[in-house]
């Protein structure tokens, strides 16, 4: 089970009023239950753009054979790789 924590927020009213409609045309049973998915999901979605890289396949395969031609790593990558380690990434 989860721990719960509270978040007050101030927003204007208008924000508030259109939200709790939305709230309820989408049949939620209330304006925190919308709210709480609305931040989940778009946190989810800001995270894995952040943390995840997409490559198209030809971009691919041209950094698999990039990789596979250098027998050692140079200065660049080992300047790269430390950076990478320090950042968390």
């Amino acid at each position: 089970m989860s721990t719960m924590t509270r978040l007050d927020i101030r927003l204007e009213e208008e924000i508030k009023s259109k939200a709790e409609k939305a709230s309820t045309l989408l049949g939620r049973r209330n304006l925190t239950e919308y709210l709480v998915q609305l931040m989940d999901e778009d946190a989810s979605r800001v995270i894995a753009e952040h943390e995840n890289i997409v490559l198209e396949d030809s971009v691919f395969d041209q950094f698999l054979s990039a990789c596979n031609k250098v027998s050692q790593p140079n200065k660049a990558l080992k300047t790269a790789l430390k950076k990478s380690r320090e950042s968390g990434f």
